[in-house]
């Protein structure tokens, strides 16, 4: 299903300018994950993009989570896709989960284009807060490039996620993006959950969704597609 979204359909942004990260680490686990997105635009320049990427993270302790993206693949409107590099990112979770008005923690990655050109460097706290069963987080990055060739501009993007728990395996909800240096933001449904996989310490997360163009700028659709295996 996730390689049908992400062929069907698909400025580049990139996977993980769609994603809303929590927070939270919880200590000795580890996740394989697989998402990405796709544009579908009638817009020559828009319509086509995609992009995707894998990644590995393991958390080594309750409060840090380093992450390795094996393989980062776009794919830009009317051009061939292609693998555009690495990134090795970390969470820090600052607060105790659950003991303060919200949780907090920080972002921080580095990105690694290959052929070489320069890298780009992401931070920004994360915020998440769970009521009842309702959960709501928010993400304020700020990108920077670095390196032979960087541009002297630092780019801004933030991001909401509100989901309502049904049940572990279903919890609805909106996401919303805004990237005012591309003047695009966009917002829609999305749906969520996790299985435990019987017989094993791990659970499959998924996470599917479109979100809409809010202004002219931004791409009119937006589908969103994730993967995720995690196990103690």
């Amino acid at each position: 299903m996730l390689v049908l979204l992400l062929t069907g359909t698909a400025s580049l942004a990139r996977a993980d300018d769609f994603i809303v990260y929590s927070p939270r680490v919880m200590a000795t686990q580890t996740e394989i994950e697989l998402r990405g997105y796709g544009y579908s635009d009638g817009r020559a320049d828009i319509g086509g993009e995609r992009a995707a990427e894998l990644s590995v993270a393991h958390a080594f302790n309750g409060w840090w989570k380093p992450e390795l993206y094996l393989a980062e693949y776009e794919k830009a409107p009317g051009a061939g896709g292609k693998l555009v590099g690495y990134e090795f990112e970390n969470t820090f979770q600052f607060t105790e989960t659950g003991r303060y008005w919200a949780d907090v923690g920080l972002l921080a990655s580095y990105g690694h284009p290959k052929g070489g050109g320069p890298g780009e460097l992401e931070v920004g706290p994360l915020i998440e807060k769970t009521v009842g069963r309702f959960d709501h987080r928010v993400n304020l990055i700020w990108e920077r490039e670095v390196g032979a060739g960087a541009s002297s501009k630092t780019e801004f993007r933030y991001s909401y996620a509100g989901t309502y728990a049904v049940s572990k395996a279903f919890r609805p909800g909106i996401e919303a993006y805004g990237r005012p240096d591309d003047h695009a933001y966009q917002a829609g449904p999305v749906v969520t959950g996790e299985w435990h996989v019987p017989g094993t310490r791990g659970n499959l997360e998924y996470r599917f969704g479109m979100v809409l163009g809010i202004n002219a700028a931004a791409p009119r659709r937006t589908v969103l597609a994730q993967l995720e295996y995690e196990f103690f």
